[in-house]
């Protein structure tokens, strides 16, 4: 089922615009743009592929 770009951020815990950029990039395989409004399909996965810096959150950091 498609749903509104807002209401597909609301249900990932995202921001609508962060959503809107990445649909507009291609990053979903679901989304289409209607007119001016974009659709994705519900049970389409926000992936997120940044990786970490590998850094230990825990470990303090040195000081020169």
């Amino acid at each position: 089922m498609l749903i509104a770009i807002a209401e597909y951020a609301a249900r990932h815990g995202r921001s609508p615009v962060s959503v809107r950029q990445k649909a507009v990039r291609g990053g979903f395989d679901t989304a289409v743009k209607i007119g001016r409004d974009w659709l994705i399909d519900s049970d389409e996965p926000y992936s997120d592929h940044r990786r970490s810096t590998g850094r230990d959150p825990d470990h303090p950091r040195e000081t020169a």
